[in-house]
């Protein structure tokens, strides 16, 4: 409704629209890495499906919206992101693993955790979407870092990074994860003349420095 509520006012008042779609649309795919033409692999009735039909759902709206009332619109899909100032228990892998490694937790790792997904560092991302709305191509684009790990090569970075003595703990895995996802970035390469420039292991300290900052002060209070 969010969406369809500012699709309207952009018809209104003649503004350029900016979607910040998902991976999630992709559902668990069938293709690997996923180019924007790959139409998805979604559970409809999934538990996790709310958001990723929402997601199609609304890139559906703001073509109709482009399509039908002229409306000037810019799809991006987002693969996981991360970097300072993120919510401390947002249930997103990355925070997740670094504030129990800060606060001396196991790292919970779901399933076997050879599921697979690419980290791209949030100014990254800032530098796609500037790049997608100055420019005259309306996507969808994947916005991600090709950079690929699985979930215990993330725990394992992580632990090297704050805590090499941090354990690991299993738990089942939620329903309808998606084993692997990854984008292929050429398509935003050739006409955004853009790429992720930050590696896990370069943005992953600044952003354990604010957590660790933030977390210690929450626990001296």
């Amino acid at each position: 409704m969010g969406t369809l509520n500012m699709l309207g006012l952009a018809k209104r008042i003649g503004a350029r629209f900016l979607l910040t779609s998902t991976s999630e649309v992709y559902g668990d795919p069938l293709e690997h890495p996923q180019k924007e033409t790959y139409w998805g692999h979604v559970n409809p009735i999934g538990v996790r499906s709310c958001y990723d039909e929402g997601k199609r759902t609304a890139e559906t709206l703001t073509m109709d919206y482009h399509r039908g009332a002229d409306v000037e619109v810019r799809i991006a899909r987002i693969f996981n992101t991360y970097g300072p100032r993120m919510c401390l228990d947002d249930g997103r892998v990355v925070s997740n693993f670094v504030a129990q490694a800060i606060r001396k937790q196991p790292l919970t790792v779901y399933g076997d955790g050879k599921q697979t997904r690419s980290f791209q560092y949030v100014s990254d991302l800032v530098a796609g979407l500037m790049a997608l709305m100055e420019g005259e191509h309306i996507g969808p684009f994947n916005l991600g870092n090709p950079g690929e790990f699985t979930m215990l090569e993330l725990a394992e970075v992580v632990k090297e990074t704050i805590d090499p003595g941090a354990t690991i703990e299993f738990k089942p895995n939620t329903e309808d994860d998606p084993h692997k996802r990854k984008p292929d970035i050429s398509r935003a390469k050739e006409l955004l003349n853009w790429e992720p420039k930050v590696s896990l292991r370069e943005g992953l300290p600044q952003m354990v420095t604010d957590f660790q900052k933030r977390i210690l002060s929450e626990e001296a209070k």
